[in-house]
């Protein structure tokens, strides 16, 4: 189900410009205009696009995507993202893994960690983990949203205020070049919030195409979290801010294949 890298490429136009036009997406490629369709169909099946007359447009960024689409978009990059935020977390270690598609992706890297007790508002991660006898496994009580299965909400908030653990692992809708952490769902952000306060150490996991979106609701700032992995941060303002607040910004494309 990953997209092509034509299709990752086109996802990338549209939102670096707002649209894409099939014409300019033929020459482009140098494929016809009939193959530029079908991607375009494809690519809006799986709501990551809107179609036009001639084109496709980006969504707006008062929506967020599909969560099955989500998890299409740098699909590589979040695995290898996940690779390298489960290598810094120990065996023995207590964390809390919160919603989104880079955060499952460390959930999945974590599959032979020994002796961890995982705490989660993520049902995703709470089934993949919950098969593992060396992993206890604790899901947060709450609303839970049909659209991606995070449990959110005052209840969940509550929950997770009972517990003090090693890590916490952390997503983000959107990251502004100011070091603003931002989200959808003002519900969503204040689990995140909790999540935060609760951790000694705090992983925020994030790929690069999260630098060109915003959404219109704070979770924190970037000098609140301990490490940043991203697969590439081409913000010369965010790496500053990293630098000046001691948040370790680790880059997954400069590590070498052999070791993410």
């Amino acid at each position: 189900m990953f997209l092509t890298p034509r299709q990752e490429e086109i996802v990338q136009l549209a939102r670096l410009h707002g649209r894409v036009l099939v014409d300019e997406l033929s020459n482009r490629f140098t494929v016809s205009p009939q193959t530029i369709r079908k991607d375009l169909n494809d690519l809006c099946d799986r709501q990551l696009l809107n179609r036009i007359h001639g084109g496709a447009t980006f969504p707006s960024s008062t929506e967020n995507m599909q969560y099955e689409a989500r998890r299409q978009i740098a699909a590589q990059e979040k695995q290898a993202i996940g690779l390298a935020a489960a290598a810094l977390i120990p065996n023995n270690a207590s964390l809390f893994i919160n919603i989104g598609t880079t955060t499952e992706a460390v959930g999945e890297a974590l599959t032979k960690h020994q002796e961890m007790m995982v705490i989660t508002n993520n049902i995703n991660v709470a089934n993949r983990l919950r098969l593992l006898p060396s992993i206890e496994v604790i899901i947060a009580g709450g609303v839970v949203r049909a659209s991606d299965g995070g449990i959110v909400g005052e209840a969940a908030v509550d929950f997770i205020r009972q517990f003090k653990v090693d890590f916490a692992v952390i997503g983000a809708s959107a990251i502004d070049a100011d070091g603003a952490l931002l989200d959808f769902d003002f519900r969503e952000v204040k689990v995140a919030q909790a999540i935060i306060a609760n951790a000694r150490h705090v992983i925020l996991v994030s790929d690069s195409t999260k630098f060109e979106r915003t959404a219109p609701v704070r979770i924190a700032q970037i000098t609140q979290v301990h490490t940043f992995i991203t697969d590439h941060c081409p913000v010369p303002s965010l790496r500053r801010i990293c630098t000046e607040s001691g948040v370790a910004l680790i880059e997954t494309d400069t590590i070498p294949k052999t070791f993410v």
